[in-house]
């Protein structure tokens, strides 16, 4: 089978196999576990054996496309071999071969191969196969991205809700909801991916530099007429008519925002305020690492230094601080009616983050499914983010490397957790989504910029003659759920915004969720050892988010307008339709559990989090619809498909689910050993099993 077409999704070919190859159960460390065949493809890594079946009540939150054992190439972190009780890195050429390999995940899963029993030359096979596909870098054309869009016939692009923003009545629509168009217009949709600029009193929407980075302006428009704006610093002029070009360019700019009838503007330059690139990939790279473990011995070694480690990541300070400076741009566009101008080196980083937030924040459209989806197209896809380097899918070089889009969505998950009722979408929507970033069938997520994927739609050019390639975007969730996986990221406890009735009095507003942890107190000094001994036991609980952020504190305090700002508005009912400010405090920035601890048995605590809640809420919805259908039956009416009761996505017994549901339903937990075995480390950062993927000829990309 090993070079022929493989069964898997269009365009998979198998590369290389092993068999007799024995998957370790991750939680005990017991050397016990499942036999069957590991498989590398041009797609993916599989494991295929015999898993323990399902009961017939437990529910599988089932991927079409990625299952249980399959790790896309693009999804693999690290590669660990295990010699003789040792464990190093894996790359480059191999002079022996590992009894075990381990692949980290960078959705944080931990997978332990055996390979003892193997046939040697399966075993040189399959690793020297591995490492190929995931440690060396690849050339952009090799991606599999294009194998499978060569591979499904072109078709017409199915029609879908969330706006694209690749037309200009796209931009216009924009303007028109958000107001915008009062004092922007978007003149052209900048086909040809030329510099722009506009000498009248008007900005463009988005223009390009001769390098085709994208140069975006405005982001969004407050309801008062203030608006959002975003650009990148010029690039250095090469001779005197690029410099003249540009001068002329900025000063029509601040001319046309700082005079009547604009308000005054802000600019906040990110780079003074914020932390750079590099410090914010370290911060994560130090904070997965808490994450991928090995097996449960591992896990309780961490036990008694759990929140000194999770400080010292610095990962949580630096989510508050994209949230405290979101916090800030409000004041200035709601209060103070200030335009603000967001400048960063590529406007396409932490602009990304800190517009989309402000817009979160401010816009109830965007906390709806498709207004979120729409946002990231126009701040994300759009606005140009460098998805291919920011994720290194070719593995050429970690100096590009940051998880940005994944910071952003850590900074929407403290905003669901805090006011879950005023966005229409989960906390499981945002983990799969952030799943999303590694699986190259969806084009969404691996381009550096909209110019790089027009231009391999036709073979390298935007020339529109010739066979036109066909990319998935991921906002078609059908691809990889069916219907009852898809309920699962929608929130049944969304509060809709009412219709408004001249009648009706003023609108009722909602209360805001208060701390359910306990307040802030003062605390003793600390003893330089043993000082989280007493709270060991309840470790789990401190993972899942009552306590866990309790030493971190902010660096920055909140500039003295704002925090009155923050304050006057926290001391108020909050409309869930309105603006929503994260609480910042100590304890109210929290680790997303779901994401990153779902794949820890001692993490999951049985029948308990909001599953418990959304379990009881889909039993009485299907009981208020099944009175309804009875009430329609006996009037006569029929009611249609779309009407019909819903059949739950959650278990009827939420004792067999766990808090980290729909990824993780109720294990078999290991017990905390009294002796602890081990100490918790750091982890460090032509043959076909060495062949690369198809060569899709895409000109001179």
């Amino acid at each position: 089978l090993v070079g022929k077409r493989f069964s898997g999704v269009k365009g998979e070919l198998l590369l290389c196999e092993a068999n007799m190859v024995l998957k370790y159960t991750q939680d005990d460390g017991s050397n016990r576990g499942t036999y069957g065949k590991l498989i590398c493809t041009n797609f993916k890594i599989s494991f295929l054996g015999e898993e323990p079946a399902l009961e017939d009540d437990e529910l599988e939150f089932y991927n079409k496309i990625i299952g249980e054992n399959d790790i896309t190439l693009q999804c693999v972190d690290q590669l660990y071999g295990v010699y003789d009780e040792r464990k190093k890195p894996l790359n480059g050429q191999l002079r022996k071969y590992p009894e075990t390999m381990i692949i980290y995940c960078k959705d944080l899963r931990v997978f332990h191969f055996c390979l003892r029993y193997t046939k040697e030359e399966e075993v040189k096979r399959i690793v020297s196969g591995i490492v190929h596909q995931t440690q060396t870098p690849k050339l952009f054309k090799r991606l599999f991205l294009f194998s499978y869009a060569t591979a499904v016939p072109s078709k017409a692009e199915k029609k879908n809700q969330t706006v694209m923003f690749d037309s200009i009545n796209d931009w216009r629509q924009e303007l028109e909801r958000t107001k915008g168009n009062l004092k922007f217009k978007a003149v052209s949709s900048n086909e040809n991916y030329n510099l722009l600029y506009n000498k009248m009193n008007a900005l463009w929407v988005i223009f390009t530099d001769e390098n085709k980075r994208v140069l975006q302006i405005w982001c969004w428009s407050c309801h008062n007429g203030a608006a959002l704006l975003k650009m990148s610093t010029l690039p250095k002029a090469q001779d005197d008519n690029a410099l003249q070009t540009q001068k002329i360019f900025l000063e029509d700019m601040y001319k046309t925002l700082d005079n009547p009838p604009y308000e005054a503007m802000k600019v906040d330059v990110l780079s003074s305020s914020l932390p750079s690139l590099q410090e914010i990939q370290i911060a994560y790279t130090r904070f997965k690492q808490l994450f991928l473990i090995d097996n449960s011995t591992d896990f309780w070694d961490t036990d008694v230094k759990w929140f000194s480690l999770l400080e010292s990541t610095n990962w949580l300070e630096i989510v508050r601080r994209c949230l405290r400076k979101a916090v800030e741009i409000i004041d200035l566009l709601e209060a103070e009616n200030t335009n603000v101008l967001l400048i960063e080196e590529n406007a396409s980083d932490l602009c990304c983050v800190i517009s989309c937030l402000v817009q979160v924040m401010m816009d109830a459209h965007c906390r709806t499914k498709l207004g979120f989806q729409s946002l990231i197209q126009k701040e994300w896809i759009m606005g140009g983010h460098a998805f291919l380097d920011r994720c290194n899918h070719l593995w050429q070089t970690d100096r590009e490397e940051a998880p940005l889009f994944l910071l952003f969505l850590d900074c929407v998950w403290q905003l669901v957790q805090q006011y879950s009722l005023a966005f229409e979408f989960t906390e499981t929507y945002l983990t799969v989504l952030s799943d999303s970033l590694y699986i190259p069938i969806f084009s969404t997520f691996f381009f550096n910029s909209p110019h790089q994927r027009d231009t391999t739609r036709y073979g390298g050019s935007l020339n529109t003659e010739g066979t036109k390639l066909s990319y998935l975007h991921v906002w078609d969730w059908s691809v990889q759920f069916g219907p009852e996986a898809q309920a699962l990221l929608n929130n049944p406890l969304y509060a809709e915004k009412p219709k408004q009735v001249k009648s009706q009095k003023k609108p009722t507003q909602f209360k805001h969720q208060r701390q359910l942890s306990l307040p802030l107190t003062q605390t003793k000094p600390s003893p330089k050892r043993g000082f989280f001994k007493e709270e060991t036991d309840q470790l789990i609980k401190n993972l899942l988010g009552k306590r866990i952020s309790r030493l971190i504190t902010s660096a920055d305090e909140l500039q003295n307008t704002s925090r009155e700002f923050y304050e006057s508005w926290h001391s108020k009912p909050a409309d869930l339709h309105g603006i929503l400010l994260p609480r910042l405090e100590g304890p109210e920035i929290k680790v997303w559990a779901q994401r990153y601890l779902r794949w820890i048995p001692e993490a999951q605590l049985p029948s308990g989090g909001t599953v418990a809640t959304a379990t009881k809420v889909w039993e009485v919805m299907e009981d208020v619809q099944g009175l309804q259908k009875q009430m329609d039956e006996k009037r006569n009416q029929s009611l249609s498909e779309e009407g019909a009761a819903a059949e739950a996505p959650f278990q009827r017994n939420p004792a067999r689910l766990s808090a980290l549901f729909p990824f993780a339903g109720l294990q078999r937990h290991s017990l905390k050993p009294v002796l602890p075995t081990s100490t918790w480390k750091d982890l460090e950062g032509e043959d076909l099993a060495r062949r690369d993927d198809e060569y899709v000829d895409l000109g001179d990309v």
